[in-house]
């Protein structure tokens, strides 16, 4: 699946249609059991020392587009401390690896992050292990399909805002009195906050909060020097799609609806993070980056 970032193509086409096959994965999902394959940028991603000496604290680091971002960050120098649940640890030892042949260091924090004090304790070992923090990549999330409303259980919404919301509220104040002037902090948003699938209700309502507590991060923490951004995917090809994130149907046709008529892949999403993590972004703040393969967003 890997395909070269950097050759001139037509960006339709830089990846196959994905015609993944009915399959299915208890949650969260691994990498490793996904057909096919994700493209993290494994082969492809070339740094060139934009993040040199950072020290980045990212959840959902094991897969999908957290693992994508760590590699990442890692080639353009970081160090990088890896949230993720217990059950991953398969996942995460392999971009453990990764980050340790790019010569970086990587500290690997497995743990359940709607626990308000495993999240607290989530970022004191992430910054006692990197001695400090610059860069905070909120990017774990939980998504379930679930056709109708009253089919969606109080324990699912409530896991779904624990795992997207109320995290990215824990780990961030925990975060801040050791966020230098010059820090970023990025947070996972979705095309679904801007156009909602009416089986992701629960989960496209996190990701509109997520838009607007950025920006409203964004305006408070400006006066301390600190930008708050947001990425935006479309429709990404990771565990989160056969792991109940979508019907096992749908998933041969995954991706085929967007304007460029194919999903994306992590590799894909890596850049944004990279740019808005780095200071050729130093001018932006409070913005959204939408990487949605063409659908248009406010």
């Amino acid at each position: 699946m890997t395909r070269d970032q950097y050759e001139f193509q037509d960006p339709r086409t830089q990846y196959p249609v994905l015609k993944a096959p009915e399959q299915s994965q208890p949650e969260p999902g691994l990498d490793r059991d996904l057909v096919p394959q994700a493209d993290h940028g494994e082969q492809s991603y070339r740094g060139t020392g934009r993040l040199q000496g950072r020290r980045a604290l990212v959840t959902g680091a094991d897969s999908g587009i957290g693992r994508a971002v760590a590699i990442a960050f890692a080639r353009e120098g970081a160090d990088v401390a890896l949230s993720y649940l217990p059950e991953e640890e398969p996942d995460a030892q392999e971009v453990v690896a990764l980050i340790e042949q790019a010569g970086r260091r990587a500290i690997p924090l497995p743990g359940d992050i709607k626990d308000e004090a495993f999240c607290e304790r989530l970022v004191a070992a992430a910054a006692e292990a990197l001695g400090g923090l610059d860069l905070l990549v909120n990017n774990a999330g939980k998504q379930v399909h679930v056709e109708r409303l009253e089919d969606v259980t109080s324990e699912q919404f409530d896991h779904t805002f624990k795992t997207n919301v109320y995290a990215m509220f824990w780990i961030t104040r925990a975060a801040l009195p050791r966020l230098p002037a010059g820090a970023s902090i990025i947070n996972t948003s979705s095309i679904q906050a801007y156009d909602p699938s009416p089986g992701l209700i629960d989960y496209a309502s996190t990701k509109a909060t997520i838009n607007t507590f950025t920006k409203g991060l964004a305006l408070q923490l400006a006066e301390r020097g600190i930008r708050v951004n947001a990425v935006a995917p479309g429709p990404i090809w990771t565990p989160l799609q056969p792991s109940d994130g979508q019907p096992i149907e749908k998933l041969p046709s995954f991706g085929e609806q967007s304007p460029l008529g194919r999903a994306g892949q992590p590799a894909e999403l890596a850049p944004a993070y990279v740019y808005l993590a780095s200071q050729e972004s130093s001018y932006v703040s409070g913005a959204t980056l939408s990487v949605t393969g063409g659908s248009p967003t406010p």
